[in-house]
């Protein structure tokens, strides 16, 4: 079975869609250096995972955003082109894993909150949980996912009896009215 990337279009459109969008799709990360032999420059392991849980942050006037208090060098990955990675350290201890967004200029991405990892039973519900477990660190920050060879997302499937729950985001309460924009996105069966 041929996988078939998500394309920098995928990324291209508005945040909020993006975000329900990567809803059933699957992050996959190879881990390892090339096999002994090198052909295809294959790893020794792959970490794929059906993303269950996504936030939007949309531009600067959102005032959740990282971008809202203007281009810094945090926020500077916001502003490149959709289908970067854009990671982040919080309490000095768990990495955040997010891709932008939209166009060129116009500060926005989406959160990967939750996974479903293949194989295994449980969920993954966490910004830094999803992190720890596909192992996604600060050397991913600004990284193109287009055609990437460590981390990527592909299209995925409809899984039966799943329906989007919506709601507002987590951790932003300091946004103020912008906390309680239904920009959550979970997988519920």
């Amino acid at each position: 079975m041929a996988e078939i990337r998500l394309n920098r279009k995928f990324f291209e459109r508005p945040t909020v869609e993006v975000a329900k969008n990567l809803l059933r799709q699957v992050l996959v990360r190879k881990i390892g250096p090339p096999s002994a032999k090198g052909y295809g420059g294959h790893s020794k392991k792959e970490i794929r995972g059906v993303i269950c849980e996504t936030e939007a942050y949309v531009g600067q006037n959102d005032k959740a955003c990282h971008a809202s208090r203007g281009r810094t060098p945090r926020s500077e990955v916001l502003f490149w082109e959709a289908g970067r990675a854009y990671v982040y350290l919080i309490y000095g201890m768990h990495y955040c894993f997010n891709v932008v967004t939209e166009k060129k200029d116009f500060p926005s991405a989406v959160l990967i909150r939750g996974v479903i990892p293949f194989g295994g039973t449980e969920k993954i519900f966490g910004p830094g949980r999803v992190c720890k477990f596909f192992k996604i660190g600060k050397k991913f920050h600004g990284q193109d996912l287009i055609g990437n060879k460590a981390l990527w997302f592909e299209r995925g499937s409809k899984i039966l009896g799943a329906k989007i729950k919506k709601g507002p985001r987590v951790g932003v309460d300091y946004a103020g009215p912008w906390a309680k924009k239904p920009w959550r996105f979970l997988l519920v069966s």
